[in-house]
C-alpha cells in the first residue's frame, strides 16, 4: 500500500476576472507597506488581458494532464488544486483533503528552483494552513526541484531549437539567446540555490539545443529601488545587444514553468516592445507548459517517493536534489 493517497499541485495563483485583480494584489502584498498606487500600476498589466491570468487555467491543464498520465500508468492517487494567494486556496483544498479522507499527500510546486519564494516559502504556507484546518488535516511532503531533469530540460531545449529554425538561415548564427527567470533581491539569493541551478539548467538547455553562444538575464524585478537585485534585466540586454549590432534575439523564460501573467507582460508586451523600437527580431520561446515530457516527469517524481527503489533521474554534474531543498543559513533565518 502506498505511504501517500494523493497528490497537491500548489501554484501561485492569479485573477481570473477583473473584479479579482486589486483583492489578488493585496493578497500578495498584505503586510509588505506597498503603496496603492503601485498595486494600480500592476493592475494595469491585467486589464490588457482583460483581467484574467492565465496561470490558474494552466494550472488546470496541467492537473488534468497530470491526473491522466497517473491514470495511464496505474498511479491510483487524486490530484488537488491550491493556490497560496487566488482561488482555489490552499486552506480550503486541505480542509477538502481532509473530508475525502486524505492523510498524506505529496506536492508538485510549479517552480523548478530552490529560493525562499520557491521552495520554503510554500512550505510555510502549508503549515499555516495545516494549523487553520486542525485536527486531521493532511500531512504534505514537497517532491524535489527539477530544474535538471531530463523532462524538463528536454521540452526546453526542443522549444529552443523551434525557434531558432525560424530565424532566417544566413542570420541564425548571429542569433542571441537569453534565459530569463525572476529576480529575486541578492540577500534572498546569497542563502538559497537558485542563481547556480539556473546556469545549470541554462547550460543543460543550451547543451541539448546545440547553442554555443548564451547568457542569462532577469525579469519581474519588483521592490525599493534602493533594494539590490539579481541582474541583469532582459531590457537592459536587449539594449547592449542592439547595440552590439545584433538583429536577432531568442528568449526563453526558463525561470517558469507556464506562460503567465509575469512572462507575458514582461517580455511579450515590454520586451516586444523594446526589441521593436530597437529593430530586433525577437522570438520568444514557450515555456514546458503540459509538454508530455514535461507531465510524465511529474508523474516520475511522484513514483519515486512512492517507491525508494525509483532511479533519480537528473543531467549535468549536480545530481538530482533533496526531496527538502538545502537551505543555507541567512542572519534572518531565512533560506530555501
Amino acid at each position: 500500500m502506498s505511504a501517500y493517497d494523493a497528490v497537491l499541485v500548489m501554484s501561485f495563483g492569479g485573477p481570473e476576472g477583473p473584479a479579482d485583480v486589486m483583492p489578488f494584489l493585496e493578497n500578495v502584498t498584505r503586510g509588505r507597506n506597498i503603496p496603492r498606487e503601485r498595486l494600480l500600476d500592476v493592475a494595469h498589466h491585467y486589464e490588457r488581458f482583460g483581467g484574467v491570468s492565465p496561470i490558474n487555467g494552466q494550472n488546470r491543464e496541467l492537473i488534468d494532464a497530470l491526473a491522466a498520465e497517473l491514470k495511464a500508468h496505474q498511479v491510483a492517487l487524486p490530484v488537488y488544486f491550491g493556490n497560496r494567494n487566488w482561488h482555489p486556496f490552499l486552506i480550503d483544498t486541505l480542509r477538502q483533503m481532509r473530508d475525502d479522507g486524505v492523510r498524506r499527500a505529496l506536492m508538485f510546486v510549479t517552480s523548478a528552483y530552490s529560493s525562499y519564494s520557491g521552495c520554503r516559502q510554500y512550505r510555510e504556507d502549508v503549515q499555516r494552513a495545516q494549523e487553520a484546518v486542525g485536527a486531521g488535516a493532511p500531512e504534505v511532503d514537497k517532491l524535489r526541484v527539477f530544474y535538471n531533469h531530463p523532462g524538463f530540460i528536454e521540452p526546453n531545449a526542443a522549444n529552443v531549437r523551434r525557434a531558432l529554425d525560424a530565424v532566417p538561415a544566413a542570420r541564425r548564427g548571429a542569433t542571441r539567446v537569453f534565459f530569463t527567470a525572476h529576480s529575486v533581491p541578492l540577500a534572498m539569493s546569497k542563502c538559497s540555490a537558485y542563481e547556480a541551478q539556473l546556469r545549470e539548467a541554462s547550460r543543460l538547455v543550451a547543451e541539448a539545443a546545440g547553442v554555443k553562444d548564451w547568457g542569462i538575464a532577469y525579469q519581474s524585478r519588483s521592490g525599493p529601488p534602493h533594494v539590490p537585485w539579481l541582474e541583469p534585466d532582459i531590457l537592459n540586454e536587449l539594449d547592449r545587444v542592439a547595440g552590439e549590432g545584433a538583429k536577432d534575439v531568442v528568449i526563453l523564460p526558463l525561470g517558469f514553468i507556464s506562460d503567465h501573467m509575469e512572462v507575458m507582460y514582461d517580455l511579450d508586451v515590454e520586451g516586444v516592445e523594446r526589441a521593436r523600437a530597437l529593430g530586433l527580431q525577437l522570438q520568444r520561446v514557450p515555456t514546458v507548459g503540459t509538454a508530455p515530457a514535461f507531465i510524465a516527469m511529474i508523474r516520475e517524481l511522484i513514483v519515486e517517493r512512492l517507491d525508494a527503489a525509483t532511479p533519480r533521474r537528473a543531467l549535468g554534474a549536480l545530481g538530482p536534489s533533496h526531496d527538502v531543498c538545502a537551505r543555507i543559513p541567512s542572519p534572518a533565518g531565512r533560506g530555501d
